[in-house]
Order: structure tokens, then C-alpha cells, then sequence
């Protein structure tokens, strides 16, 4: 299902901005694991998945310190912190593929993004992935689960001096594709995601299938999809909409 609350001027678009974790990719049970294996080596009790769950979207950094203040509500220390989130760093990247996989519809829907850009006569637009997960293990999961081909660039939260929802990785994209805000669309399933384009002036797209879908009752996007297949269906409904 579709819910248009403000309609895209597709015919203008010259980007799409892709979340990776919940909106590309399930990512989540590799992350989970790879933070209770943190925990574990930490002498830290393990903590359920959809608890670990709830810490994703800010960042490889801020999860392992949610996780390590979630049983006593304490926080680190900077060293503490500094030594797990090597850790984690380390493990997560030995194990990142163990379960993760592109969610149902995902190649097929960019696909199908790509061949109407390609078309005669149809704008010309790049297609990127923005994330807060650490550039490499990022650019290594889209390229093993067949998603790289599709993007002009993938970047990470290490890739740029802030994260989402900052709009600096945002405005870097823009830059590479010669895109205005208004011709760019942020699609992903958190609020950092839609706080992320309205901080850059873009559009945005909020995915119900993600890992965080509650916290875009709060934060609304200008559509929200249930489906990776409803990314296109979602366009042109909104270009559909803007035809006099």
C-alpha cells in the first residue's frame, strides 16, 4: 500500500537516496548477534534481538553504547566504549553475511527504477545509498548481495564528519548527481531518515517493512510504502498526481 501525504514532483527528480539497514537490506539478526558477542566478551548478560533492535539507525558506534548501558543504564566509559566498539567493529565484519539478505522485491524494484530512467526522454537520475553503518562493511554487503551495480556511490557514517541525520552525505550526493534538494528523495525506514531529507530539503519515502517503522509515526514522510515493490508504484502515483 501506498500513502501519498505530499505528492513528489517526479518529473523533476534527479536522485534517489537509499537507508541500507531495514530499507535494502534485513540486516538485523547479523547485528544482533555480532552485539551480544560484544556483550559476552565484555562480561555483559546478552540482551534479546528486538531490543538490540531498537539501538540500530545511528550508527555501529552508538549501538554498541546503547547496548552496553542497557542493563544498568550506566554509560561507558570512553575506553570501555573505544575497546568494544573494536571489538564489535571486528566481529561484525566476519560475520556481516551470516543471515543478512536484500529484502523480497528490493533487486527488482531497482531495477525497475533504472530501466524508466533509462528510457528515451526520461530524466536522467543517479541512485545512491546513504547509511550510518561503517562504509566498508556497507559497500562489501551491497556488492555481495548483487545491489552495488545499481548505485552512483555508497556511503557510510564514517564517511563524512557527521552522520545522518545531518545533511552532509545528503548534500555530497546532490553535488556528485548535479541535483537540487527538490529533486532529490531520501527513502528509508527511521525517522533519522526523514529528519536526515528535511534537514537537506529533499523528499522522502518511509518504508514500513524496516526496523524501525515506529518511529515514523512521529516523524511522517511525504509517502510511506509498505513494500520495496511500492517504491515505483509511489512514484507514479505522485507523477500521476502532478499531470494536469
Amino acid at each position: 500500500m501506498v500513502r501519498v501525504f505530499r505528492p513528489i514532483p517526479v518529473n523533476s527528480l534527479k536522485l534517489l537516496v537509499f537507508d541500507l539497514d531495514g530499507t535494502l537490506i534485513d540486516s538485523a539478526q547479523d547485528l544482533c548477534n555480532s552485539v551480544n558477542a560484544t556483550l559476552t566478551h565484555f562480561n555483559r548478560p546478552p540482551l534479546p534481538d528486538a531490543q538490540v533492535a531498537t539501538f540500530i539507525g545511528n550508527g555501529a558506534q552508538m549501538l554498541v553504547r546503547r547496548a552496553l548501558a542497557a542493563d544498568d543504564g550506566v554509560e561507558p566509559s570512553e575506553a570501555l566504549l573505544a575497546q568494544a566498539y573494536a571489538f564489535f567493529l571486528e566481529y561484525y565484519r566476519e560475520h556481516k553475511l551470516d543471515s543478512t539478505y536484500a529484502y523480497d522485491g528490493v533487486l527488482e524494484a531497482l531495477a525497475a527504477l533504472r530501466s524508466v530512467h533509462d528510457q528515451p526522454g526520461a530524466s536522467a537520475r543517479a541512485m545512491a545509498v546513504l547509511t550510518n553503518k561503517p562504509v566498508r562493511p556497507a559497500q562489501a554487503i551491497c556488492e555481495a548481495l548483487g545491489l552495488a551495480p545499481y548505485f552512483l556511490n555508497i556511503y557510510g557514517g564514517n564517511s563524512f564528519p557527521s552522520k545522518k541525520p545531518s545533511p552532509d552525505g545528503l548534500f555530497a550526493l546532490m553535488q556528485e548527481a548535479n541535483a537540487r534538494p527538490e529533486q532529490t528523495v531520501m527513502i528509508g525506514d527511521s525517522r533519522v531518515d526523514i529528519e536526515t531529507a528535511r534537514n537537506a530539503g529533499a523528499w522522502s519515502i518511509g518504508c514500513t517493512f524496516g526496523l524501525a517503522p515506529g518511529s515514523l509515526e512521529d516523524t511522517p514522510p511525504d509517502v510511506l510504502v509498505d513494500s520495496p515493490a511500492d517504491w515505483t508504484v509511489a512514484l507514479q502515483a505522485a507523477k500521476i498526481d502532478e499531470e494536469p
